[in-house]
């Protein structure tokens, strides 16, 4: 993607996992709505409030990013996906690790679908590794290869299958973007430097500015503005990392192609 005229805000997505109720959920969007590009409805919001979630945030003028995480048979992971397209969200996720087909099928279906409504078609990401799982714990499940080059194999089976980009850590942003390219959507979680975060469980984390100058389009940020004394505070000085991180980036790229 190209880095020039970027706006930072349209590259932090807040992740939304809050409340007891679903007036608190908004009110974060209301407070955040001009200070963020997206809202991220994960498991524990739409366990919670199900696709009105999804409605009242576009109400108010937000967009979404429905991290449900889909992994299933093929089938089942195109039906889902048709409906997301159907809720109009502007992003959403599948595991990588569901194979191929599975997000070949669910491509396919989110184009179709879109089409017959009349509707944008969503970003589809595709998770690689968890930013919550580091090589011991991959190892106790059976995996023989480095977190890294799990995330890599798996980026470019994705990429193959048409989706369009990852959700992926910002340590395997680099080897992500060799391999599969500018226009290779990558988001980044595990984002923190902000503020210290109590009983973090997060691994493989990393700050604002640094997982944009390595190459993110996007990062999620929750906790590190949720727990912050001021959030639009906090959200303003992401928007400032994620702008110095575009010029670090900016740098970089130029002094490659000098050198090539």
């Amino acid at each position: 993607m190209e880095t020039r005229n970027r706006d930072p805000k349209d590259m932090l997505i807040f992740a939304l996992d809050i409340g007891e109720g679903i007036g608190e959920a908004i009110s974060w969007v209301e407070r955040l709505r001009n200070h963020v590009g997206m809202f991220k409805v994960g498991k524990e919001s739409f366990t919670r409030y199900g696709p009105e979630i999804v409605s009242r945030i576009k109400e108010k003028g937000g967009k979404v990013f429905l991290d449900l995480k889909f992994h299933d048979i093929p089938n089942t992971v195109a039906r889902a996906a048709e409906a997301a397209v159907k809720m109009g969200v502007a992003m959403f996720d599948v595991h990588a690790l569901g194979g191929k087909r599975m997000m070949e099928k669910t491509v396919a279906a989110v184009k179709r679908i879109a089409g017959q409504a009349g509707l944008p078609a969503p970003m589809i990401l595709a998770v690689t590794v968890l930013t919550s799982l580091n090589d011991n714990d991959l190892r106790k499940l059976g995996f023989s290869q480095r977190a890294y080059e799990i995330a890599l194999n798996l980026a470019k089976v994705a990429q193959d299958a048409g989706v369009s980009g990852v959700v992926a850590s910002a340590r395997d942003i680099s080897n992500i973007r060799e391999f599969c390219g500018q226009d290779f959507s990558i988001v980044t979680p595990g984002i923190r430097g902000v503020m210290e975060v109590a009983d973090d469980d997060q691994e493989r984390t990393t700050t604002p500015e640094d997982a944009i100058a390595l190459g993110a389009d996007y990062i999620v940020v929750g906790r590190p503005i949720r727990m912050a004394g001021d959030p639009v505070e906090a959200a303003e000085e992401i928007h400032h990392a994620i702008s110095r991180g575009l010029l670090l980036r900016e740098k970089s790229e130029t002094k490659h192609k000098l050198s090539a």
